[in-house]
């Protein structure tokens, strides 16, 4: 495994940004990506819903069924102004957060939210932007303040001056959407909908979900060292229907295909050395880049991500990192979106 980060690098026109998505969403274009040894890749073109006939009968589909909430706050604490963006709940029922003017804050302090009742108590300050907080209410009744006080932490790259608009709340909600946590979307699960679902079952492909909260650090870039670089942990879970349908499908021959890198990564945390999955409920910081060998995950569909991130990492360990440089470089040369609200690719596995 090598440290150097250009390896992870590559040019990509600011145009190719899409800053909203295909309509409707699985009229996405959709890079299929088979890695060769000793020659290259093949690289074909298609449309999201064209994916049933990219699988196999006995395939099982796997996706993740988060929700994302309004993370996005706006505080003060006196005259000053805070913004924070919650990242995960932890297990007591407090919130690990990102804050901006993070080093304005102490332990104790009390934040308020204009002039709504709820208030927020700093409970530790990381030093490095990470705090925990407090907050006077929970359940229900903090689902509540979020809806009224919050807004959705859309990732940098999606330009929203005003903020984020009324057509991001359901553009960036997926379509297997069930358990609220997460602070980005699952951007792969944005594709589907009803129809390609339908179509799927019709091609005797299964489907099953999972749970993982996205958190704040999806969207942290690695910075200088791969080796010294530290995931940000995110809570998962994995019920016993999954992880039976999961096993049953291997122990016949069928494949899992992952429908994004969420859902990859928690699957590999719960997967033993022998291949067997286990059930999972607690939190993840696998970091998964060229010389992991994957335990469970035979296909991949994801978007296309940012250079030098961890998730380019990941798509690179998956399928090789000269073949998915071939496999961005064709999409940039097409024109193919990026990012959240972009295209996608499947890819297949290593050999």
């Amino acid at each position: 495994m090598t440290d150097d980060l250009a390896s992870f690098d590559f040019d990509l026109p600011r145009t190719l940004i899409a800053t909203e998505p295909a309509r409707p969403r699985d009229r996405a274009r959709l890079l299929h990506v088979t890695p060769q040894l000793d020659a290259a890749p093949h690289l074909d073109t298609h449309r999201v819903h064209h994916l049933p006939d990219l699988l196999r009968e006995g395939d099982l589909l796997v996706a993740n069924n988060t929700e994302v909430i309004r993370a996005k706050l706006e505080a003060q604490r006196g005259e000053a102004k805070i913004g924070i963006t919650l990242d995960r709940i932890l297990p007591e029922g407090q919130w690990h957060a990102l804050a901006r003017n993070a080093r304005r804050l102490k332990t104790g302090d009390l934040l308020h939210f204009g002039d709504d009742p709820v208030t927020a108590t700093i409970l530790t300050n990381e030093g490095d932007g990470a705090v925990t907080l407090h907050f006077s209410v929970e359940g229900d009744a903090f689902d509540t303040f979020l809806e009224r006080k919050g807004a959705l932490a859309l990732p940098p790259y999606i330009a929203r001056p005003q903020g984020p608009t009324e057509a991001d709340t359901s553009d960036y909600r997926t379509i297997f959407s069930r358990y609220r946590g997460a602070v980005a979307a699952p951007t792969a699960g944005l594709h589907f909908t009803d129809d390609l679902l339908d179509a799927l079952a019709r091609r005797g492909i299964q489907q099953r979900t999972l749970t993982l909260h996205v958190g704040a650090g999806t969207f942290l870039p690695v910075r200088s060292s791969i080796t010294e670089h530290k995931m940000h942990a995110e809570w998962g879970h994995i019920d016993d229907d999954t992880v039976r349908a999961i096993n049953d499908t291997k122990a016949r021959g069928g494949r899992i295909v992952a429908v994004g890198t969420t859902t990859l990564r928690l699957l590999e945390s719960a997967t033993s050395d022998d291949g067997q999955l286990r059930p999972w409920s607690g939190e993840t910081s696998i970091f998964i880049k060229p010389g992991y060998r994957f335990r469970l995950v035979d296909a991949l569909m994801t978007n296309f991500h940012l250079p030098r991130s961890t998730l380019f990492m990941l798509v690179c360990a998956f399928s090789g990192t000269t073949t998915m440089q071939a496999a961005y470089q064709r999409a940039i040369a097409d024109g193919m979106r990026f990012y959240s609200y972009g295209d996608a690719c499947l890819l297949e596995r290593l050999p």
